[in-house]
Parts: C-alpha cells; sequence; structure tokens
C-alpha cells in the first residue's frame, strides 16, 4: 500500500511538473521560486543519537553520481548508485559524529558489483572510522569473496547458520563470438601491435591465446595476494594458511568458516539485532529495531548540513572519466573525446580553479578521441596542476589519457597498462549474400573504397591499415617515455598490449604512488600549495534543477529498481556489455586503444 500510495504521488505530481515543463520561461521561475522558499525550510535532521549508520552492501559505488533522470525520478525510479567520493566522505563524517555510535555492514541483499580498487578506498575508510572507536558489525547470509573483502574490516563477522561462504580464489571468464559471428556471415579482419592486445580475441578466436592466457594470470595472481594479505592482516591469519583454506574449502558451511578462523560468529539476523540495540543502548523488546540510519540518508542529512554554499577562490576540479573513450560527445555513460577537451579548456580557464584531479575507470576505446583529451590536459598542465586518480581499470586509452598528468595515482588492485592499438575491421559481404544482397562499385584509385564494409579487405588494403597502427603505437610508446621519463626502448618492453596490477605499474614506472582518490585530492592541493583554504567541485556536473525539484517534492524513499540477480540473466547481461563495448568503437581510423580487461572477477 505504501508503495502504491507513493507511485500515485509520483504519478501525479509528474503530470503537474509535465505541464509545468510546458509553460517554458516561467516554468523555470516558479521552480526558481519554489526552490528558494522550499530551501528555506529548516530541515530535520534524519540522525538521532546514539544510532547505527547501516552499509547496504548491495549498493552500486560509481565513481561519480549519475546525472538525474526526471522522468524515472518523477515516477518513482532512481538509480540506487552513490558516488566513491559521498561514500567516502560520509564515512569520514561518521567517525567525527557523536550521534553515530556504530556501522552495520548489511550484506543481505548481495553484493553491488563494485570493482577491488574502490573497494580497497572504501575499506580504508571504514578501517578509519574503527581506530576512531567506532564498532563495526558485519553480517550476511552467505559472503561472496568481494562482499568479505570489504567486511573483513569489521570487528565482528556474523554469518547466518544456513549460509554459505565462497572462498576459492579468483577467476576471469571470457566471452567468444567468433563462431556467431561466422554463423551469421559476419567477417572480421584484425590488424594490431602488441602480442598482448587481446580485446580484439572475443571476435577472432574462441578461446584465450596463450599471451592472453598469462598476462590474466598474472593479473588475476596479483590481485589474489592483495587480497589474501588484506583480509590477513584483519583477521590475524597469515596469507599462506588463507591460500591452503581456498584451495581445501573453496565453500565453507557457517561452522567450517568460524573454525578456521574467517568469521566470528554463526548466528541469526535477530540476534545481531539485539546486538546492534545495545550499542544503541535501547530497550531489549523482541520486536524493536535498532536505533539507525542508512548511508544514502545520511549522506543526505550531511550534505544538507554542511551545504557547499560558499564558492571560494581555491578549488579543486574532480573529473570523473568513466566508460569507453568514445568520438564525439559519447553518451553519459562514455567519455567523449570533444565533451571532455571542453571540460579541460573551461577549467583552464577559470581563475577559481587551481589543480585539475583527472578520475579515470576507463578500459579505453578511440585512439583518435583520446589524444584529444590528451592534448587538452597537457595544455592545462602548463597552468594549473593536472593529477591522475585511477580506479578500477585504466588501461589502453585509458593510459592514454593519463600518461601526461604531473602525477598518477593507482590502488594496487587497479587494472592499467595495455600499451597497444588495434584496428577492428568488420564487413557484411557473407550474411548479405546469403540473403541475396550483393554489391559492385565504380571506383577511380585503387584504393578508392577502402572504407568499404561490405567485403573483406585485400592484403595491400591490411597493409596499409598495418602501417597506420604501428605509426599510432609507436606514437603512443613515445607519449608515454616522454611524459613519464623513461628510454623508449624500456616502455617497449612493458608495452605490447600487456595489463598490470596496480602494484607492478608502481614498480615499472607507469604509475607514481599507490592511494585513492582522496590521496590525490590532497595531492593536488599541496601541489597548487592552497594549504587548508580549498574545496573540491566535481566535473561533469550531473545535478540540475530537475533533480532538486523532484527530490524536494517527492521527500521519500524512491522505488529501487533492481537487476534480477539469476545466473541466465546475469549471462545474458554480461554478453550484451560485450556488444555494447563493440557498438561503441567508433574512431575515424579505425583505430582503438582499448583493453579486454574490463573484465569481471568471479
Amino acid at each position: 500500500m505504501g508503495q502504491f500510495i507513493k507511485q500515485t504521488i509520483a504519478s501525479v505530481i509528474g503530470t503537474i511538473a509535465g505541464f509545468l515543463l510546458l509553460i517554458g520561461a516561467g516554468t523555470t521561475a516558479f521552480v526558481l521560486f519554489f526552490m528558494t522558499v522550499t530551501s528555506t525550510t529548516k530541515v530535520e535532521s534524519v540522525v538521532k543519537d546514539k544510532s547505527i549508520l547501516v552499509f547496504d552492501l548491495s549498493t552500486p559505488i560509481r565513481d561519480a553520481s549519475r546525472p538525474v533522470n526526471l522522468r524515472k525520478a518523477l515516477t518513482g525510479e532512481v538509480d540506487n548508485s552513490i558516488s566513491l567520493r559521498d561514500v567516502l566522505q560520509s564515512l569520514e563524517k561518521a567517525g567525527k559524529d557523536d550521534r553515530i555510535v556504530g556501522v552495520f555492514l548489511d550484506g543481505r541483499k548481495g553484493g553491488a558489483g563494485s570493482g577491488y580498487a574502490v573497494l580497497s578506498e572504501v575499506r580504508e575508510a571504514i578501517a578509519k572510522l574503527k581506530a576512531q572507536g567506532k564498532k563495526v558489525i558485519a553480517y550476511d547470509v552467505s559472503w561472496s569473496e568481494k562482499e568479505y573483502y570489504l567486511a573483513s574490516v569489521a570487528d565482528e563477522l556474523i554469518l547466518n547458520p544456513m549460509g554459505m561462504m565462497e572462498f576459492n580464489g579468483f577467476s576471469s571468464q571470457q566471452t567468444f563470438f567468433k563462431g556467431a559471428l561466422q554463423k551469421y556471415g559476419v567477417g572480421v579482419q584484425i590488424v594490431r601491435v602488441g602480442d598482448y592486445k587481446s580485446a580484439v580475441e572475443p571476435y577472432t578466436r574462441e578461446d584465450l591465446s596463450p599471451e592472453n592466457r598469462q598476462q590474466t594470470k598474472q593479473l588475476l595472481g596479483d590481485l589474489w595476494q592483495k587480497f589474501l594479505v588484506t583480509v590477513g592482516e584483519d583477521r590475524k591469519l597469515e596469507p599462506k594458511y588463507l591460500q591452503q583454506v581456498a584451495d581445501r574449502e573453496g565453500f565453507l558451511e557457517p561452522k567450517k568458516a568460524k573454525e578456521v578462523g574467517l568469521v566470528d560468529q554463526v548466528n541469526y539476523f535477530d540476534m545481531v539485532s539485539g546486538k546492534l540495540r545495545e550499542l544503541t543502548s535501547e530497550p531489549a523488546k523482541k520486536t524493536a529495531s535498532f536505533r539507525k540510519v542508512n548511508l544514502r540518508n545520511y549522506n543526505r542529512d550531511r550534505k544538507v548540513k554542511d551545504p557547499e554554499t560558499t564558492v571560494v577562490k581555491n578549488q579543486i576540479a574532480v573529473i570523473y572519466a568513466e566508460g569507453s573513450i568514445v568520438g564525439g560527445k559519447g553518451s553519459k555513460e562514455q567519455i567523449g573525446g570533444d565533451r571532455f577537451a571542453k571540460e579541460f579548456r573551461e577549467l583552464r580557464k577559470d581563475k577559481n580553479v587551481k589543480a585539475i584531479v583527472l578520475r579515470v575507470n576507463s578500459p579505453g576505446g578511440s585512439a583518435t578521441a583520446s589524444e584529444i583529451i590528451l592534448r587538452e590536459l597537457l595544455l592545462t598542465k602548463k597552468e594549473k596542476p593536472v593529477i591522475v586518480s585511477m580506479g578500477n581499470i585504466a588501461a589502453s586509452g585509458g593510459y592514454w589519457i593519463s600518461a601526461g598528468a604531473d602525477y598518477i595515482f593507482a590502488e594496487e588492485n587497479t587494472i592499467t597498462g595495455s600499451i597497444g592499438v588495434f584496428g577492428l575491421l568488420p564487413n557484411i559481404q557473407e550474411i548479405g549474400n546469403n540473403n541475396g544482397v550483393t554489391w559492385d562499385s565504380v571506383q577511380t584509385g585503387k584504393f578508392a573504397d577502402i572504407g568499404s564494409n561490405v567485403r573483406p579487405k585485400t592484403d595491400a588494403e591490411l597493409a596499409i591499415f598495418q602501417r597506420s597502427i604501428s605509426q599510432t603505437y609507436n606514437l603512443f610508446l613515445s607519449k608515454v617515455a616522454r611524459y613519464r621519463k623513461m628510454p623508449k626502448a624500456e616502455v617497449a618492453k612493458i608495452a605490447q598490449g600487456r595489463v598490470w596490477s596496480g602494484q607492478d605499474a608502481l614498480k615499472i614506472g607507469l604509475v607514481d604512488q599507490i592511494g585513492g582518490l582522496n590521496t590525490a585530492i590532497a595531492h593536488a592541493a599541496e601541489k597548487a600549495e592552497l594549504g587548508k583554504n580549498w574545496q573540491v567541485k566535481e566535473y561533469p556536473s550531473n545535478r540540475s534543477w530537475e533533480a532538486d525539484f523532484v527530490n524536494r517534492l517527492l521527500k521519500a524513499e524512491a522505488l529501487q529498481v533492481e537487476e534480477a540477480d539469476d545466473p541466465l540473466t546475469q549471462e545474458i547481461q554480461k554478453i550484451k556489455r560485450e556488444f555494447q563495448v563493440f557498438r561503441s568503437f567508433n574512431d575515424p581510423r579505425d583505430i582503438y586503444a582499448h583493453s579486454a580487461f574490463n573484465l569481471d572477477i568471479e
């Protein structure tokens, strides 16, 4: 009934808002007046004394906040993700907040699929909060490895008696489309440089190449070792012992998980709830819940109580480059070369912006678009510091746009490198011929129709593409060598399209320091000599009047739309993501610096 009422109200408001939008200029005046009035209304804090901060581990953590979709917001369908910086700032605030007595890491709804580099930053923030005297309790019905990696920092880890615990190591599965493309008559020709440049393999092979298998094995080994060391430190267990547990057990029954030291208690949620009630000093009643505030509401409360209303002259701009790199403006889920170049130009001219942090979470994409972004970064660097913070992945084109920064930060489990390029040349001749479609052409030169996608390329044409690919690869090497101050021959040894973990990238000189987004921001402030008088501004700016308008009108938890989590649907979604990558290839020269390692680690 409650959801029905909220949806009905949202529908009514949507109708009214739609009518208002048609009014035009008068609408803007109305909204501005409405927001001015409501902004002066005192908002009561949602945080009560002796509260537990509830962190739902199924909450997707993204680098940047997603833009609000007005239509979906008005019908109650909004994205339930939260930005990494909001999570970090909220945890930092909670550590100093006398009203917060503890944190509950709630894994009952499953994991969100965040990458290990992001989880490392969140885990470190929870550890700091714990060191400030806040009790951290974690509970789940069944612990997956990603959830457990984050939750293992807790004072107490609790597993449901009917649950299970996954502890079997990392794996990565690649989907291959060669057979499907052949079956439906789609031809694909490849030109590339780099033995490890494996982004083309899904379209040309039916299994992993030896080189790809080698680099994947080493990468997963590095990430798994980081997992074992990190978990072992908090659980006071040796990595070697944890490896033995993984090899011997795979999946652990609750009692076994406690016996080997991976969890502290085996218990039901009502017992956990009672433990949390004790922390909040509430009467022990069977029906009483503990006093709590979820992370999303706490973050909202934090922003209301501590708004950044005054614009200081010393600003650090954080630009979020998340998704595949494409030419033009790109979508909101992509890094459009022209759009990000414009962003850099505007920030370069902004006298209030004293330094820039480029947060990169991208497997790369268009080589041309990557170079357009890098060029603007270099021009900006001449006038103000530009620092890069690498997220889960900053590989291939993602590394291309990072290489020229003043300083590069990465997490130990960041995936980076993949210095290599390839060309993907599909054609539809066979599928057309099989369905009675043919083509013919007239041309004035031998290579006049080299751009045709209705026939395979000839050997002479492939040689032209290969020459272009080689030149682009050589340019990539030269840029890395110049900006990272390394001999080109040394860069060539670690390139070849090979990916590296953040810890290995530090050793070979591809990054400067291990650290997360907040560390990069602090370094930017230091580099710009700002002292403590500065504030952060995030770009691209996703907040709009629609968002504020909807939030103020609804004043209720929006309906969260969750993706189906059955195995078949998950597999179909993985295939869909693979094809979305294919569709994002729009480089004018068909040359791409894209890594295959936008991978799901299981």
